[in-house]
């Protein structure tokens, strides 16, 4: 029998994997306005992801939604455990979309648009770090659900972690910026982004640190001797793709320096399967005790089957499409 619990928590990495990809630049853009030029510049940088910014949170409702269905106790755990952050997020989130759209509308209030374009899009990424923060350093749990208290999210580990992914997506930001626009506002992308890139690499070593402090199942992935052999594999990539990353830069690359830090948020994914794998709460509860029953999960594959194969055609269409260098008109 297959095990689909397997490929359910894969289909699950994948819609994050793919929600960084492609709305961590949108955000990072978010994150940047109040240092991007008001005028031309702000609206080249909006209409850069103006064909892709609202179907991004695709992957988010994937995420959720396959979590919800595939593990269910997962779900009835961290939701409670998570309130705070994600409500916090999902209002960003909503706040960015208004924002985005009424600037272009309400031209005599602009100013006031792009504060809020800028607050939702920090407030989400926050929210997102913070809950990646609160997952790794554990829920407290007592038999089937969630023990914890209000404010147990909240702590210093993951106001690192929050702090960390602006860096990130901010990074991805500049980095798109520079593969998508030229003139003055892609000659300040390129000299952001170096500085992104050194204060991410000391925001990726600070939180490996700290995440070996938090459960003695990170401590013994990560440093036990043979595995230490392979684990270290990953921290000698980063080395490597973050020398690429900064030679590319020197050397005035465009589209280089996006795939580069793209290549950061993966190894940093994969330390973060290294860490928790196969919990779905790390250290607490495992992919296979907070699994549905398996014909729900079947029934589930084959929608997902479909679906996910449509959502990647259009797209890859749409970024196809509008691919290429943007100017400042042509979104409304």
């Amino acid at each position: 029998m297959i095990d689909l619990t397997v490929i359910w928590a894969g289909i699950i990495g994948f819609a994050i994997v793919a929600y960084v990809v492609m709305d961590g630049f949108d955000l990072g853009i978010g994150i940047l306005f109040p240092w991007i030029k008001v005028g031309a510049e702000r609206d080249t940088a909006m209409n850069s992801i103006a064909p892709v910014w609202d179907g991004n949170e695709t992957w988010l409702v994937l995420g959720g939604g396959g979590l919800l269905a595939a593990f269910p106790l997962a779900y009835a755990i961290i939701l409670p455990a998570l309130y705070a952050p994600l409500m916090a997020m999902l209002l960003g989130l909503v706040l960015r979309g208004v924002a985005f759209e009424f600037r272009w509308r309400d031209p005599a209030h602009r100013p006031t648009w792009d504060a809020a374009f800028h607050a939702g899009s920090l407030i989400a990424t926050i929210a997102q770090g913070i809950t990646l923060g609160a997952l790794l350093q554990g829920i407290t749990i007592s038999g089937r659900a969630y023990a914890g208290g209000w404010w147990e999210w909240l702590s210093p580990f993951s106001l690192l972690t929050g702090a960390g992914l602006v860096i990130g997506y901010a990074l991805l930001g500049s980095c798109w910026l520079i593969w998508k626009t030229e003139g003055p506002l892609q000659a300040h992308a390129f000299g952001r982004a170096r500085l992104l890139g050194i204060l991410l690499l000391g925001a990726i070593t600070a939180v490996s640190l700290a995440t070996l402090t938090l459960e003695p199942q990170y401590y013994m992935r990560w440093l036990s001797f043979p595995g230490v052999l392979a684990t270290a594999q990953v921290p000698l990539a980063s080395l490597i793709v973050s020398v690429l990353y900064f030679r590319s830069l020197q050397h005035k690359r465009e589209a280089q320096p996006f795939f580069y830090a793209l290549g950061l948020f993966g190894l940093c994914i994969v330390g973060l399967g290294i860490s928790i794998w196969p919990n779905v709460i790390p250290a607490r509860v495992s992919i296979w005790e907070a699994a549905a029953p398996y014909r729900s999960q079947m029934f589930m594959l084959i929608g997902a089957g479909i679906m996910v194969p449509v959502i990647l055609a259009y797209t890859g269409w749409a970024y196809w499409v509008f691919r290429g260098k943007v100017g400042s008109e042509g979104y409304h």
